[in-house]
């Protein structure tokens, strides 16, 4: 497996919504969640059995970062298996 590290800015209100939706899509290792001048506010490793009522500290934790912060950057560092690397590859 490789990693794949994706980058979103984000407003504070949006946080939320996009870290529950990337965690909805799977294959989520890491967050990152960084300021406007790049510095780290909170890193949030994922484990497979991290779901449901053992999420919500963190999304509050998340929560009450981004409501301190009108940008914010969101860091998504992926599992990505081989063989869609080589798809990836070939579509490109």
């Amino acid at each position: 497996m490789t990693k794949r590290k994706e980058e979103f800015s984000l407003t504070g209100s949006e946080v939320i919504e996009k870290i529950k939706e990337l965690i909805h899509q799977g294959n989520i290792r890491r967050l990152i969640l960084k300021n406007e001048e790049g510095k780290v506010l909170i890193e949030i490793p994922l484990t497979l059995g991290l779901v449901g009522a053992a999420l919500m500290p963190v999304l509050a934790a998340v929560g009450a970062i981004a409501a301190l912060a009108a940008k914010l950057t969101l860091v998504v560092e992926k599992d990505e298996e081989e063989g869609n690397q080589e798809e990836k590859k070939e579509n490109e």
